[in-house]
Formats: C-alpha cells, structure tokens, sequence
C-alpha cells in the first residue's frame, strides 16, 4: 500500500514538472517565433549601438569609446571627425601602414550606415554573424574535459576549406591559435629537433613577412635560430647536413605572390603560411596539401581582433608537439574566440560564394584604380601580376593581393618611404621585409575612406611632379 502511495506521488510531481515545463515553453514560443527572455536586454543593448548614426566614416561599440553616461560615441576613421564622423580633416595623412582588414566592415554594417546602401541589407546577413553568448557559456578550460579547442570548429574549418578548395584537411591534424602568429611559433617549435647541440636554422626568403623574423628572434633557443634570407643558404656546401625549418607565405606578404619552398631533403620542415589564400586575394590553382599550413580568421572574414587562427597538419607528432605548446604558452585558446569563430565561419558556409564575391570585387576594384594611378607616371612601378587559373571561378583571373609591393624608379628616390612621407602618405619600409629602401608595402584592405585618400594623395604626387616638369 505505501509503495502504491510513493508511486502515485513521484508520478503526480513528474506530470506537474512536464505540464510546467510545457507552460514555461508556450509562454516564451509566441506567434512562431521565441520570445526573448535573459538575453533581451543584451540583444536591445547591441541594437541600439548598431543604430547609432556615424554618416558612413566611422562605427560605434559597445565596449568602445563613451561619453558622459556611458553612452557609445562614433569610432571615427582616418581623416574624419565630429560627433558623427561626417567632418573631413583636409591635409591628414593617407595611412596605408596598417593590418587592419576593414574593408569587409561594409558587408556587416546595416544599411542607413553605408554612404552606398545596397538595395536590401538583408544581403549583409547581420543576423547569420550575430551572437548573445550567456554568462554560463563554457567557463571551464576544457571542452568535455579533454581538448582545449572546440571539435565543432575544426569540422567547419574543414567543411570551409572543402568548399573554397584551398587546402586538403582529410586525415589531416587540427589545431587552433591565438591568431597565426601564435600558430607559426607552435609549428617553429615543433619543428625543431629535439636533442641536437646545434640549433635548427629558421629561414625565409626576400622580401619576408617580418614577423618571421621578429618572433624567431624573439623566441630564439637551443632548439632554433633566425638565420636570415633562404637564398642566402641555398648553395652552402654544409645545407644537406644542416636541420632548416623554411617558412614560406604563399601568397606572400608583402607581394602577393605564389610562392613555393626552395629547400628539399630528410633534414629540411617547411611551414606554409597561408593566411592570404583565399580566392578574394589570389588565383587557387589547386587545393594545398603541405606537411604544416596555417591559416588565419583575419584574412578570410576580417576578424583580426578576434584572434584566432589555425594549422592544418599532417603528422601527428608534430600535431602533439604543437598541442604540448599551446598548453604551456597559453592555456589553449579562448573559448569565446572560439564560439565567435564557429558562428562567422557558419555564415560563410551559409552564404556560400557571395561573401568571396564581394571581397574580390571589392579588391579588384581597387587594384583598378591603383593600377590606373601609378601608370600616369614611370617614377613608380608595382609588382607583377600575372594572370593564373583559378579552380574556385573556373576561370582565369589576375591576383588582388592585400598589398602592393610600390617602387620608387628613380635613382634620387633611393628612400621610397620618405617620398610618400613627403606626400602625406605613410605605408611600411621595404628593409623591413629584407628588401631594399626603394620599396614600400601599401595596405590596401583598410577601410574605403582609407583607400579613397591613398588614391587622392598618389594622384597629387604624380600630377604635381607632371606639373613641375611641364613648367
């Protein structure tokens, strides 16, 4: 008799939780679609700032800049100012130095943001890279209590890469950084021998991401050393014997090139840095498939503050060796790096070739004009830019890398630089890449206010010099 009693009571509690339940998940599924609850307030908060008017020259953020009240203020760009960016700053300089990938902000911005709004900004897809994380979301250090990166976001990694057809990921190891710096240096590590009194010699050849160089340098041991350019070793007697790690970027940095490893042999690792290959800067002649290749979230989506990259790898000793030093280095990577990652690289699956559209047709054009700039006069020249086959348009196509590699052709220009400098125009030394001071990169992936005045400012300087010479 009491067993029947407790039965009917346990089994009067379950249907009261179920029908509660129930009621609770009615009250918030209302007229088809979710009635928001504890994430409310946050999705209000986000809108709002979105909303806030900064004429096309400028953005505001939630955890940017605020005024009396904590009230979010526009972000203005270069050579803009006033509470709502629309006042230009007539002789500011052309800032062409910067990493900064904002020319992909336009296809995440709504559209009374945009000087050129497009005809629906639905096409932007705010809502497929938007995110309202809880404040529960994955405290732990570990997912599952085993791995430091998330399994979902290695499949669609996997799953972008299959559909661009830039890298080979089956059978293929994973493993994620805090941007590809931090991906680079795990490989270099891993890569170096063991138990040797003689150091691996780290090489690139000229002109060089200087990163390279610098974090070589900077982490120099035992284990590895920066030994300079490649080409510099590529004849040495003593090379067949020597352990070399050779780090090629392939789109290279500063020129965009295709670039291929120049040393072979059983003692000789390469790293493929990869981070500009992506259909919207170069030709994909074919999908890579090197021992290690790294890649970054910056240069595919723009994301560069979210600090996150990865390497595709084929061995997996190296694979351990990498994951041994991103736990000592640091911890893993954030998880909240990760989630957003995850969402942006599902909304490129999502919207499928429109988000490479728009990134090529928007370097493209520009490569455009700057071409047409430079050719009004022979004191600058740019590198070459030979049409390739390209498996993602099935087509031939030129190269719109995020640089360009300008020299300066005259004798008395020996210092590129300061004659940009001279013109109101700051871009980055060539002997910073290994190449001599004849050569400047010129960013051209920041913001199209940034862009436009670059454009202005080469105009003046070609046309003023054209101008002297007809006097």
């Amino acid at each position: 008799m009491m067993k029947s009693i407790v039965s009917s009571k346990y089994l009067a509690c379950l249907v009261g939780s179920i029908i509660l339940n129930l009621l609770f998940i009615i009250n918030i599924y209302v007229g088809g679609q979710w009635k928001l609850s504890w994430s409310l307030g946050a999705a209000i908060e986000a809108e709002t700032v979105a909303a806030i008017y900064c004429s096309g020259h400028g953005r505001a953020y939630l955890d940017g800049l605020v005024v009396v009240g904590n009230k979010p203020v526009c972000d203005c760009n270069t050579c803009f100012t006033g509470p709502d960016c629309s006042q230009f700053i007539p002789h500011c300089t052309a800032n062409a130095d910067g990493l900064d990938p904002e020319y992909l902000t336009a296809r995440k911005l709504p559209s009374d943001q945009l000087r050129d709004p497009p005809a629906s900004s639905e096409a932007l897809h705010l809502a497929s890279s938007a995110l309202v994380v809880a404040g529960w979301h994955q405290m732990s250090y570990t997912y599952g209590g085993q791995s430091f990166f998330s399994k979902e976001l290695a499949k669609v990694v996997r799953k972008v890469h299959a559909s661009v057809g830039n890298a080979v990921t089956q059978n293929r190891f994973i493993i994620f950084g805090a941007g590809s710096t931090q991906v680079l240096s795990a490989a270099v590590f891993a890569l170096s021998p063991e138990n040797t009194s003689s150091p691996a010699k780290v090489v690139t050849s000229v002109p060089y991401y200087p990163v390279d160089k610098q974090q070589t340098q900077y982490f120099s041991s035992q284990k590895f050393k920066y030994e300079g350019d490649a080409y510099r070793w590529k004849n040495r007697s003593d090379c067949s014997s020597t352990n070399m790690i050779e780090i090629v970027t392939s789109p290279n940095n500063p020129d965009g090139q295709l670039k291929k490893a120049i040393f072979h042999g059983p003692n000789v690792k390469t790293i493929y840095d990869h981070a500009y290959y992506w259909p919207h800067f170069t030709p994909i002649p074919a999908p890579s498939d090197e021992d290690v290749m790294v890649f970054t979230l910056s240069k595919l989506t723009g994301h560069a503050g979210t600090r996150l990259g990865w390497a595709v790898i084929k061995d997996e000793t190296v694979f351990n060796r990498m994951m041994i030093h991103m736990r000592m280095n640091s911890m893993g990577v954030s998880k909240d790096a990760q989630l957003r990652a995850f969402k942006l690289l599902n909304a490129v699956l999502e919207e499928g070739i429109g988000i490479f559209d728009f990134a090529y047709q928007t370097m493209k054009s520009r490569w455009e004009r700057l071409v047409q700039t430079v050719s009004l006069s022979n004191r600058f020249s740019l590198q070459e830019n030979n049409p390739q086959y390209c498996t993602f348009y099935n087509k031939v196509r030129r190269l719109s890398p995020a640089y360009a590699w300008l020299k300066c052709e005259r004798e008395e220009d020996k210092d590129c630089y300061a004659v940009l400098e001279a013109a109101n125009i700051i871009g980055r030394q060539g002997n910073l890449f290994g190449a001599e001071d004849g050569y400047v990169r010129l960013s051209l992936v920041r913001t199209q206010d940034d862009f436009d005045i670059l454009i202005e400012r080469l105009h003046k300087l070609i046309t003023e010099e054209d101008g002297d010479k007809t006097m």
